[in-house]
């Protein structure tokens, strides 16, 4: 693995800050092309193609590297884990968008920061939660809570069915936030935290396009209905640009700036995928949505922030 020493980590400078703003916008698109390429493809068999695609090209890169996908290290377990919780996360995240709006998504899966700070509080010793990082957990449950309460409310008014449909991708969107926790926990604290990133990133696509195209054929949702070309693009872009060329980025910036730093970034995602919800998608969302997307992003810059060091 390419890495540097954790001492010659430096703080996000201009070129990282722009970057990680471009990657913020690209998760945050996420949630679009998956509910636009729904049409077209059922949710399952369309996040399996998604992985196998993008495992693909993280083998050919690994390849062209000389980097090794393949030896011996003692990963294998860890891998497989880390793939099936992969998996988990992304059914519920396109399950979850066929019931729920692309907005609603973007702010329940992003809740993620805050299950890994406590995941990583109860299973590493050397990664315990400050009291900042506790009061942001309190604040952005407090606005998941809020979330759910607008969806009570505006689901009030329809039938039984739609109403517990809402409520049930909200849901999926909170358990994909955890599993996508639950990942990262398993890369930090298992053998994979020694290997490379592309060899951690191909165990989690890997894995996940078996799991979930077996899934798929499982349930019967081996299919194509109606394929356009917005489909195609929306597939292709979760491929090739989200799940390889993106999640590469964010590895590379990871060997060189300090993790604490770039993470604060991560509230602009959900930002991204609620304006880009109701600009591409005509969502809307009330006061009371708003209040509690707020509440969550706040509640994602505590937990990120990073501990103010001690003067001597």
């Amino acid at each position: 693995m390419s890495t540097i020493a954790l001492h010659a980590r430096r703080a996000p400078d201009s070129q990282a800050v722009i970057l990680m703003i471009v990657l913020c916008a690209i998760w945050g698109l996420q949630q679009v092309a998956i509910k636009s390429a729904n049409v077209a493809l059922p949710p399952v068999f369309q996040a399996g193609l998604r992985s196998a695609i993008a495992a693909v090209l993280v083998w050919g890169w690994a390849r062209a590297r000389g980097t090794p996908l393949f030896r011996d290290d003692g990963t294998l377990a860890a891998g497989i884990l880390a793939g099936v919780l992969f998996a988990g996360e992304f059914v519920c995240i396109f399950l979850g968008l066929s019931m729920t709006s692309a907005s609603r998504m973007a702010v329940f899966l992003y809740t993620a920061p805050c299950f890994t700070a406590l995941g990583l509080h109860w299973f590493t010793p050397g990664e315990r939660m400050r009291r900042t990082q506790w009061i942001g957990v309190m604040v952005a449950f407090t606005g998941m809570a809020l979330a759910f309460a607008d969806g009570f409310a505006r689901n009030g008014t329809a039938d039984t069915h739609a109403m517990l449909t809402g409520l049930a991708g909200d849901a999926l969107g909170v358990l994909g936030g955890a599993l996508w926790a639950a990942t990262t926990v398993v890369v930090r604290t298992s053998t994979l935290a020694r290997v490379s990133a592309s060899k951690t990133l191909f165990y989690q696509l890997s894995v996940s396009g078996v799991v979930l195209l077996a899934l798929a054929a499982g349930i019967g949702q081996i299919e194509v209905r109606t394929v356009t070309p917005l489909a195609l693009m929306a597939l292709g872009y979760q491929a090739v640009v989200v799940a390889f060329a993106s999640y590469l980025a964010w590895f590379w910036l990871l060997t060189r700036y300090m993790a604490s730093r770039l993470s604060v970034f991560s509230f602009l995602t959900p930002l991204f995928g609620v304006t880009f919800g109701v600009m591409l998608l005509g969502e809307s969302f009330s006061n009371r949505f708003l209040a509690a997307a707020l509440l969550v992003l706040s509640g994602i810059v505590l937990v990120n922030a990073p501990a103010k060091s001690k003067q001597n």
